[in-house]
């Protein structure tokens, strides 16, 4: 029921009737949970991993913060702690909004629901999962951390739920102000990054827990603490601190900022929802066709006699038309815009890291040729079905191994520079410029070693990768992508065994260090070749069983 025509309300809005909207809708979100953990037993595993996964971190988050009550530093953990929480509840709707179909308030664009009971039922349907029960933990354990005396724990009892209440309404303002962007092409661009952020973020964590055990290293978080503790929802926590302290009128101050900050988000989450489901999808509108056909024109450039940019560099025939549709993949396919994107700055931070942290070494640069090359394997994958247009252009050996190296090379445009940009860098942070040809003939080699069995795994263990989600491994070959990568990194590390041994002779015996450039220049550019000549029988052989391996996804 909605508002009448003459302004009055229905029953939709009255305050009765929005507690069988909440029970209707935690009831939808525990069907929809239950519905899919019945699609597969892997997916209940899955989760049933992550459950018991997220209350072991719970509870020993949970222990930590109560060791945490008689530190001079508690205070400042636990706000920092909050506000790196809540910062982590506003960008998971952005990277992982497949994961709650409740975030899309769009499937509710047809039924007669009202902006407000629609809101409230929400809301407290966001409080229903693994997320909110690990927030709600933290939330206890650091106001058990700070609070002493009646007032602090009587704080407490008011700051949890406030901290727990700001932290989901800030997740749903994000979701419902990004719900079209996460659903068209750009937002599963983004989704697809997910890996990346984690893994940067892991290295941030390890890099600052570092910084932060060295004596006194948590006293240099004390001014940021004092700031972060008037912004929500880390003021809940800094009320509960001030209000043991005696600071009564701060405290009080710091509870109203969070309520008012509170209402401030649920108004705007209410907006937006009103807005997405009463505004048409720009997206359907024929305004929007021109401008996607000259972006086509733009990507076209006339055909291949006409194309522009860097088509043109490209070598003519088989070997320039492959190597512009594996560079095409990479700036438009998500999944292989992901992979490149995610092994380029893993390949730079661990190395960058490591040397910024002083205890790093040179050689550590070679872990960017691992990262790069392991976009080698699997190359098949990536036409997913569409893979049989290239199986109708081979019909021999040769015909194999002009593709295979045509992928390489485009591959070779971007990982050799930056692999060398690489170790050019790890050695400038160190200062360590004597061993800057050792290190990059090294790195060479190991990238030459992960193309050549790159191709060889491409051919021998090819695996599909769906298109919709976030895994990059289609259901029941999870061990094909485990075998093809893993193996293929220990076969190119045996593989690079002759230039590492030369690199300790020759500081065995006091020699140059350059011959090492050379020698692992030719040497990777041979094993390219060897690989390449290895891999092209096979896929000549097997053209049907990987059109039938990669089709799956």
């Amino acid at each position: 029921m909605t508002t009448a025509t003459d302004g009055t309300t229905t029953a939709a809005d009255a305050p009765g009737p929005s507690s069988p909207l909440v029970s209707t809708f935690v009831r939808l979100k525990l069907a929809l949970l239950r519905n899919g953990l019945r699609q597969s037993a892997g997916r209940r595993a899955a989760y049933l991993a992550s459950v018991l996964f997220a209350l072991a971190g719970a509870a020993l988050l949970l222990l930590g913060l109560l060791a945490l009550r008689d530190s001079t530093h508690a205070a400042t953990v636990t706000v920092l702690a909050t506000a790196v929480l809540a910062v982590g509840w506003a960008v998971m709707p952005l990277f992982f909004a497949s994961g709650d179909e409740t975030l899309d308030a769009t499937r509710l664009v047809m039924l007669p629901l009202r902006p407000r009971p629609l809101v409230r039922a929400l809301l407290v349907t966001s409080l229903v999962g693994i997320g909110p029960l690990f927030t709600l933990c933290f939330a206890v354990g650091s106001a058990v951390a700070v609070g002493r005396g009646a007032a602090g724990l009587l704080t407490g009892v008011v700051a949890v739920p406030l901290a727990l209440l700001l932290c989901v309404a800030l997740a749903r303002a994000v979701a419902s102000a990004n719900i079209r962007l996460l659903s068209s092409r750009k937002g599963r661009d983004l989704a697809v990054l997910s890996g990346l952020l984690i893994a940067v973020g892991a290295q941030v964590v390890n890099f600052g827990a570092q910084r932060l055990s060295a004596p006194g290293g948590l006293a240099k978080l004390d001014p940021a603490a004092e700031v972060l503790r008037w912004l929500p929802p880390s003021a809940s926590i800094g009320a509960v601190d001030s209000m043991s302290r005696g600071a009564y009128g701060t405290g009080l101050a710091q509870l109203a900022l969070c309520g008012v900050v509170l209402a401030v988000l649920v108004a705007f989450w209410g907006r937006s929802l009103t807005r997405l489901m009463t505004a048409p999808d720009g997206s359907t509108l024929q305004a929007a066709e021109p401008s996607r056909d000259r972006g086509r024109g733009r990507w076209r450039g006339g055909g291949r006699g006409g194309a522009h940019g860097l088509s043109r560099l490209l070598p003519p025939g088989r070997t320039g038309a492959v190597m512009e549709r594996s560079l095409r993949y990479i700036w438009r396919d998500p999944k292989t815009k992901a992979a490149w994107v995610t092994s380029l700055a893993i390949g730079l931070i661990v190395p960058l890291f490591n040397a910024l942290q002083g205890t790093g070494s040179v050689y550590i640069a070679c872990f960017a040729s691992g990262m790069l090359g392991i976009l080698m394997y699997n190359q098949f994958g990536q036409d997913t079905s569409a893979f049989w247009m290239v199986a109708m252009t081979i019909s021999s050996a040769p015909d194999a191994y002009a593709e295979l190296r045509a992928r390489a090379l485009a591959l070779s445009l971007v990982t050799v520079p930056y692999a060398a940009f690489v170790v050019v860098v790890t050695v400038g942070v160190l200062g360590d410029w004597g061993r800057l040809a050792e290190v990059l003939g090294l790195s060479l080699a190991l990238l030459g070693a992960m193309l050549a069995t790159g191709a060889w795994a491409s051919a021998r263990f090819p695996y599909s990768i769906p298109q919709e989600g976030y895994k990059n491994v289609a259901p029941g070959q999870a061990g094909l992508a485990w075998i093809s990568v893993f193996g293929g990194m220990v076969g190119a590390a045996l593989l690079c065994t002759p230039v590492i041994a030369l690199s300790i002779w020759l500081h065995v015996v006091g020699g140059w260090g350059e011959l090492v450039l050379g020698v692992g220049a030719l040497y990777g550019y041979g094993l390219v070749l060897a690989g390449l000549r290895l891999a092209a029988p096979r896929v000549a052989d097997r053209l049907p069983e990987i059109l039938s391996a990669v089709s799956r996804g």
